[in-house]
């Protein structure tokens, strides 16, 4: 239905899945099994269910795989929380994160949104 790869939206949220792997790679060896992955996965959802999304054959369908991607957004918000939270990063590298993850949020949202019009 859609070239995913041309969306401005795509590009951001598959960066951030660098960003969020490399911030990850420094947390404690202890959570290797615990939040490391489940952040990674969590990032790694907004770009899949975009792409996933797109091959759906209408826009409502769509728009149901963008909704997907908008709670792994949130879903990376609460990442970053427990990691802030146990200092596993900075408070630079937890603004950081959280203006991306909410920029990427809102983009998805708008996305979301023109589907639905």
């Amino acid at each position: 239905m859609h070239d995913f790869r041309k969306l401005e939206v795509y590009r951001r949220a598959l960066r951030f899945t660098r960003t969020v792997r490399r911030l990850t790679s420094k947390f404690p060896k202890e959570e290797r099994f615990v939040l490391t992955p489940q952040f990674r996965k969590a990032a790694d959802s907004i770009v899949l269910n975009i792409a996933e999304g797109a091959g759906c054959g209408s826009k409502k369908e769509f728009s149901k795989f963008l909704g997907y991607s908008i709670r792994s957004g949130y879903e990376c918000g609460g990442c970053s929380d427990i990691a802030a939270t146990q200092n596993y990063m900075d408070s630079r590298e937890y603004q950081d994160i959280i203006k991306e993850t909410n920029e990427i949020v809102s983009m998805l949202i708008g996305l979301q949104r023109t589907l639905c019009q």
